[in-house]
């Protein structure tokens, strides 16, 4: 069932597990031990970008306590994990940053900053480029509060995929990154948004959620009456070959 959830919705939230409430508690207190030393904020200071940030064990583990679940069942895990990203979101998110365009904070708030991880701005204009492939995508959320949810819009893998195998078709895989591939990114992103349905994913300690790399996805807007000081997610984004990412 998750199999297929994944193959045709390109993600699958699994039940809670205390191995990996375990690993979420105990990251939860090192997480919070990581905002207290500081670190970049941004988006008028709404969003702890926390890339790296995480000092897990190169085997996933934290403190001693196992990176384990049902996840791994769907996955090749890499020999070496990388320190996880923190990402933590507070109150009001997202507010605009003074160097940041009224276009892209609008983009943001109204449409979660959807994107496709790996594929990054680069330059003056911010043209995108294949830079990180990864293999996959792990949440980890490390505290109850559901106020600016993961957002994910499900099918959207198989349309950017597609759109991506289109692009690079005539390349050998080493020049992939060279590619500008702004315009079908941002073309196949608009069919998404009239194509997929907008789907919020509230999970919690315990709990593991898992992305296809290719599938669009981002974060809701701090809803305003919601509780909470803030929003805790753990990410895993392993990187892979170039030539499989597709």
């Amino acid at each position: 069932m998750m199999e297929q959830q994944l193959s045709e919705q390109g993600y699958a939230v699994f039940p809670d597990e205390p191995e990996v409430a375990d690993w979420a508690a105990t990251a939860a207190t090192t997480g919070c031990a990581v905002l207290e030393q500081g670190g970049e904020r941004r988006h008028g200071s709404t969003w702890f970008v926390g890339v790296d940030a995480l000092p897990n064990a190169p085997d996933g583990s934290i403190n001693g306590v196992p990176l384990t679940g049902r996840w791994l069942r769907y996955v090749d895990a890499p020999a070496i994990w990388h320190a996880a990203q923190l990402s933590v979101v507070f109150p009001g998110y997202p507010q605009r940053d003074a160097h940041e365009g009224e276009a892209a904070h609008l983009f943001r708030r109204n449409r979660d900053a959807a994107h496709v991880d790996g594929l990054l701005p680069e330059g003056q204009e911010r043209r995108r480029h294949l830079r990180e492939p990864h293999a996959f995508i792990l949440g980890l959320p490390l505290d109850d509060v559901a106020a600016s949810p993961l957002v994910v819009w499900p099918g959207s893998h198989l349309m950017m995929r597609a759109a991506f195998r289109a692009a690079f078709k005539d390349l050998p895989p080493k020049a992939w990154g060279d590619l500008d591939v702004t315009k079908v990114y941002q073309t196949t992103r608009r069919a998404v948004f009239d194509t997929c349905q907008r789907v919020e994913i509230s999970a919690k300690p315990g709990q593991a959620v898992l992305l296809d790399r290719h599938l669009l996805h981002g974060v809701a807007p701090w809803a305003a009456d919601a509780e909470g000081a803030m929003r805790m997610i753990a990410y895993f984004r392993p990187q892979t070959d170039v030539a499989a990412w597709l």
